[in-house]
Parts: structure tokens; C-alpha cells; sequence
């Protein structure tokens, strides 16, 4: 075999092996099944910020590996069918339009506050898993902020194939699943933006909530710990 010959073999192997280790995960408008609930009786406008829509989040792995996982346009479109399914009627805001140009009972705003990953060679399992910890925000009529919640979800899916992305991705989509069931279940009860049905918020009474936390603040001095984490085995 000639030099020239021996050095294109070389630079084909070098192109391969750097491709195999870079995968790709794009979920790809992932369903919830219609639950058995009663809508609330109000108007809710949902506005997707654009760092929601197109999240991608990427990260090198051992030092190995580099995986791309795109949760963008179907997390977006997730959300939307799944305030869909929780409220009698919906509106999507875009992220530059202004709210106020828009008649609501509330308001609700998405973003991802933390995105982890594990695959096999990390967990020593033949598993891949996602955590996903969403920050929901709630306002009212008026622009005023009602509410803040943390949803902290987790899915696992075991390894099929060779690459794994059909893996990751299913458990990204188990990850939103387990969000979505969260967020039917226990968004009213947690974010109180079922009471905004009936008007904006008292200010006074924000006031006065506002004043008591700080009072609440100064007497407990030995700090918060976070029930549900994202750092948290939920298996």
C-alpha cells in the first residue's frame, strides 16, 4: 500500500471515529394523552419565551462523547397542548408581543431552570435518564407576579441499539411526561391561579403576605432546603 493511500485511509478513520462520538437527540413533538379532568373556567395566556422554544442543551460526556439534545419546538408545543387540556381557554403569546395587548384571566410563562443527564457509561447501568426542572411563573390580569413553581421531573429509558439517541430521547420524553402529569395534578393547588378567575390580585393583601415572609425570614436563620430537587434519585 502506497504512503499516499496509507495517509487517506488514516484521515477517513480520524473523520469516523469523531463522528461516532457526537450524537444528536432532537424529541420530536412528543403527545399527552387527553386526562380525565375538569378544565378551569378561565382565560390563560401562555407566553414561550424564545430561550424555551429553542432550548438545546449540549454537553461532553467523560470527555469521550458530545451529545446535542434538542428539546426546543416540541417542548414549546408540548406546553401549549398541555394548558390546553388544563384550561377552558388558552392563548399563545409570542415572546416579543406585549401581554397587555391581550384579555386574560392569568398568565402563565415557562422556562427551564436546569437540564441533567446520565447514559451508560456515566451510570455504570445500561439506562439512560433525564432530569428536567421546569420554573413556572404565574401573573395576573394586570402584570402582577401571583406566583413562582418549580417542577422537578425525571425519565428513564434502557438502552436499545448501538448510538443510544432513540434512548435519551424517550427518556427526555418521559422526563415531560412526568412534568406534565405534575403540573395537572398539583398547578392549582401550588401556583393558587385557579383564584384569578375572579380579578387581579389585592395589592394590599401582596403587601401584606410580602411583610410577613420577611418577618418569617429574620426569625429562621438556619436557611431552605429544596424538597424535590433535580439532583434527587426519584427512581
Amino acid at each position: 500500500m502506497s504512503a499516499t493511500k496509507q495517509l487517506k485511509n488514516s484521515v477517513i478513520l480520524v473523520f469516523l471515529l469523531a463522528a461516532g462520538c457526537a450524537s444528536n437527540v432532537t424529541v420530536e413533538n412528543p403527545t399527552i394523552p387527553a386526562p380525565h379532568i375538569e378544565k378551569l373556567p378561565m382565560d390563560v395566556a401562555v407566553r414561550i419565551p424564545a430561550e424555551f422554544h429553542n432550548f438545546v442543551h449540549e454537553e461532553n460526556v467523560l470527555g469521550r462523547e458530545t451529545w446535542t439534545i434538542d428539546l426546543g419546538a416540541a417542548n414549546a408545543s408540548f406546553f401549549e397542548q398541555l394548558f390546553g387540556y388544563m384550561f377552558e381557554n388558552v392563548i399563545v403569546i409570542g415572546p416579543d408581543e406585549n401581554a397587555l395587548d391581550h384579555t386574560f384571566d392569568a398568565l402563565v410563562e415557562p422556562t427551564i431552570e436546569g437540564f441533567e443527564f446520565s447514559v451508560p457509561n456515566q451510570s455504570k447501568t445500561d439506562a439512560f435518564a433525564v432530569w428536567i426542572r421546569y420554573r413556572m411563573q404565574v401573573f395576573d390580569s394586570v402584570g402582577n407576579n401571583a406566583s413562582t413553581w418549580t417542577v422537578s421531573a425525571y425519565g428513564k429509558s434502557q438502552k436499545e441499539g448501538m448510538g443510544g439517541s432513540k434512548s435519551l430521547q424517550r427518556a427526555a420524553v418521559l422526563a415531560m411526561r412526568d412534568a406534565a402529569a405534575l403540573i395537572l395534578l398539583q398547578m392549582d393547588k401550588s401556583t393558587k391561579i385557579g383564584e384569578l378567575a375572579d380579578g387581579p390580585l389585592d395589592l394590599s393583601e401582596i403587601e401584606a403576605t410580602a411583610d410577613a415572609d420577611a418577618e418569617e425570614e429574620d426569625a429562621v436563620s438556619f436557611g431552605i432546603f429544596a424538597i424535590g430537587g433535580i439532583d434527587e434519585d426519584t427512581e
